[in-house]
């Protein structure tokens, strides 16, 4: 039999979204933010000569490493050289930066299991403190650049360096304040929005490029119906593969409390294929446009005999490139182990199980039930990295066919199909509770003399 919750979601419907006025104010809210967002990506900041910048980006045979995924996260302001152009990124590092010295330094290890609500916030507040200088070294070396590029800056100088890196480190702690309010006021993460709209407003003149080319008889219109299937079947496995979960059977115990027996409850621990999420991707593509970017940066100048073997392995490091597949691929798998050893800890899922009386049916509770843990992640993590592998080499193989006009990046794919599922998520769940409160008022009603309520005494 359905539980409660389960015949009110089913009920959900267009009536019961019209009558939802919080989440109309929530939707209005976020979709105001993220115009917002999308304004100031339009913004270039003071002292650039955008034409001579977006020169550089219009360059069909150019190579320019990490500012191409910068470029895509950020929705085309990084080409504009816009206000927004470092996105949210620094905001991005930082919080792995801090999640990974919570595993590994003693003092953030004990906020973060022991400090409960104070110990995260105060670990947030560390996470903005780090932003803040992220955004200004990064800053700093991209004003350094644009003042050492000749045609890129109207009136090279000091003030320039000092004008960009207050602007686009302003433009950081905006939108990471913008996202925190669309967490708080909107639905769903405010972060996560925030990369999903720069990402989705690339995706319009990728299709135009995809379809220019098939007009122009550049591609044949099997392949653009083959890149059209192969697209939605895609977006339909990460859906599976996001939704794909272990769950791990957790029996309680029973217990005498006064005359009744108590407890017995049987729970699930939920284990899913993909505990890394999109972070892997993330690393490994940044670790291989390293080299290009640093190739890019240094085009112009003469490079020492040491580093003569830099333009020969930048050129194998490019999208589609078999050494860039490899390297990738091996980089994914990697990181995929290293960030879920790090984000779950059988240790102490064991411990926990064991200090609340849980255990698994047929385990030990202690070390073997750590052990039984650990067995079944790295099972769940061998499917989960070949599953982002392959959802990510994809769009490589796609670019070694029709070249780099058509790169759109397995990353891309993966973050705007999760937060697509995420947002709809917090939606039904803002709808669920509207139809709870709703349902509470007319208890209430009933209760103060509607139908059924016993009829007053008259004295």
């Amino acid at each position: 039999m359905a539980s409660a919750a389960e015949q009110l979601a089913a009920n959900m419907n267009i009536g019961s979204f019209a009558k939802a006025t919080e989440l109309h104010k929530r939707l209005l809210f976020t979709l105001g933010a993220l115009l917002v967002y999308r304004i100031g990506t339009y913004v270039p900041i003071p002292g650039i000569n955008s034409q001579a910048f977006l020169q550089f980006f219009q360059d069909p045979s150019g190579q320019r490493g990490i500012l191409d995924m910068f470029n895509m996260f950020s929705g085309g302001a990084v080409e504009r050289m816009a206000i927004f152009a470092l996105n949210v990124m620094p905001y991005i590092s930082a919080s792995i930066i801090v999640q990974l010295m919570g595993t590994v330094y003693p003092p953030w290890e004990k906020l973060k299991k022991e400090g409960g609500e104070s110990g995260r916030k105060q670990l947030n507040q560390y996470t903005r403190y780090l932003t803040v200088f992220l955004a200004l070294a990064q800053s700093f070396g991209i004003a350094a650049g644009l003042n050492s590029t000749a045609g890129l800056v109207d009136n090279p100088g000091i003030f320039f360096i000092v004008s960009t890196v207050v602007t686009l480190t302003g433009g950081t702690m905006f939108l990471m304040w913008l996202g925190e309010q669309v967490t708080a006021r909107g639905v769903g993460n405010g972060i996560s929005l925030i990369i999903f709209a720069g990402i989705v407003a690339v995706l319009p003149s990728t299709i135009a490029r995809l379809l220019g080319l098939a007009q122009q008889g550049q591609m044949s219109a099997f392949a653009l119906l083959f890149i059209a299937i192969l697209a939605v079947a895609t977006v339909v496995f990460i859906v599976f593969m996001e939704r794909a979960q272990r769950r791990l059977l957790i029996q309680y115990p029973k217990r005498q409390e006064g005359n009744r027996m108590a407890g017995g409850e049987r729970s699930f621990l939920p284990l899913k294929v993909n505990t890394a999420g999109v972070i892997p991707p993330i690393f490994a593509s940044s670790l291989l446009m390293l080299p290009t970017t640093v190739a890019t940066m240094t085009a112009n100048a003469d490079l020492p005999s040491w580093m003569s073997w830099l333009p020969l392995v930048t050129a194998q490091l490019t999208h589609g490139q078999p050494l860039f597949m490899a390297l990738y691929a091996a980089l994914i798998v990697f990181f995929c182990f290293f960030y879920t050893s790090i984000t779950f800890n059988p240790e102490d899922t064991a411990e926990n199980l064991r200090k609340y009386g849980g255990f698994l049916p047929g385990i030990r509770p202690g070390k073997r039930t750590a052990e039984y843990l650990d067995y079944v992640l790295t099972r769940l993590t061998v499917i989960g990295a070949a599953y982002i592998t392959a959802v990510c080499l994809l769009p490589e193989f796609i670019v070694s066919q029709f070249g780099n006009s058509l790169y759109f990046g397995g990353t891309s794919i993966l973050i705007v199909v999760s937060v697509t599922m995420d947002t709809v998520a917090q939606i039904q769940s803002q709808l669920l509770a509207h139809q709870y409160e709703g349902l509470i008022k007319k208890a209430k009603l009933r209760g103060r003399g509607g139908r059924g309520a016993p009829a007053p005494v008259r004295r």
